[in-house]
């Protein structure tokens, strides 16, 4: 009788612990095919992607922005290698059916005109018609999304490129470990940058290098799934999913920023011109057209 209960009990520790393997087994199979799926060559089927990445205006409580920084960047899949420009936000273009206006006031119009998703997608658009660049994906966040992210990684080491005063205080230029609230404010200061707003650009690029090396660290590889969740908190727009994220984040994960990433600026002359949207003359920047298909040309191919 005892010897028959036992062989009941091995046999049912016998049923859970097969079910358990096949569970372990299934899960494990699943796991590593998703895996698969987000390595970039399988989930973008693509040699590269070009990203528009923007910083918006807008404020807590509002639903429209101007488009305050652009940043369009190419990543190459295959050889590992990141070409980025950034536009600048005063640049003079001619905004169809308007006339001519500064980059920054498209996505402002449009989102008042049409909502904020769509505006933000014609918005892109326009963007991508000035640049001659196809535009695969595009993420927007605001300044409260920045702050936060580099908040949510417990502050970030970044080069500050010029010096420039920060509250009140002189910041040298060099390397600085800096907070979500010092990392915004170094990223919109313009006044005391000796490059103006091209200066600021800079910084910009400066702190989205902070951001994706401590994001991409040792430390928080283990937290890339819960950080990559949570920018969806940060976000005020994007056509990127998840796994689009997860995937791009493994494609860049082992990217030297000092090697194989290249920087350039669309340059220009600023003028005082007269603004169809605004109706009024204003500081506007003419970009150099030749200089601009120079660049794409050999930063936005493969």
């Amino acid at each position: 009788m005892r010897s028959d209960r036992h062989l009941k009990k091995k046999s049912k520790w016998k049923v859970f612990r097969n079910t358990f393997l096949v569970i372990l087994i299934i899960s494990g199979a699943a796991m590593a095919y998703a895996y698969y799926q987000i390595q970039p060559a399988q989930h973008f089927n693509a040699k590269s992607v070009n990203i528009l990445l923007m910083g918006s205006d807008q404020r807590p409580g509002e639903t429209i922005g101007h488009s305050d920084t652009m940043i369009l960047a190419h990543v190459d899949l295959s050889k590992h290698q990141v070409n980025a420009i950034s536009i600048p936000r005063d640049t003079r273009i001619h905004f169809p059916g308007y006339g001519y206006t500064k980059l920054t006031s498209v996505q402002y119009v449009l989102q008042s005109k049409n909502g904020a998703k769509a505006g933000i997608e014609e918005a892109v658009k326009v963007i991508s018609d000035f640049t001659g660049v196809p535009i695969n994906y595009y993420a927007e966040t605001n300044f409260q999304g920045i702050q936060s992210m580099v908040d949510a990684l417990g502050g970030i080491t970044m080069d500050v490129p010029e010096t420039v005063t920060i509250n009140g205080q002189v910041m040298n230029a060099g390397s600085h470990f800096v907070n979500g609230a010092t990392a915004l404010a170094i990223a919109r200061e313009r006044h005391s940058a000796a490059g103006g707003d091209y200066g600021r650009q800079m910084a910009q690029v400066e702190l989205l290098k902070g951001i994706a090396k401590e994001a991409l660290s040792p430390a928080n590889i283990p937290k890339l799934p819960t950080l990559v969740n949570s920018l969806s908190n940060y976000m005020l727009a994007t056509n990127m999913s998840t796994s689009d994220m997860a995937s791009l984040g493994l494609a860049v994960k082992n990217i030297d920023p000092n090697k194989q990433v290249t920087y350039k600026q669309l340059q220009g002359n600023q003028e005082s011109l007269y603004d169809d949207v605004l109706r009024a003359y204003n500081d506007q920047i003419v970009i150099n057209q030749q200089q601009m298909k120079k660049i794409i040309a050999a930063y936005f191919q493969d």
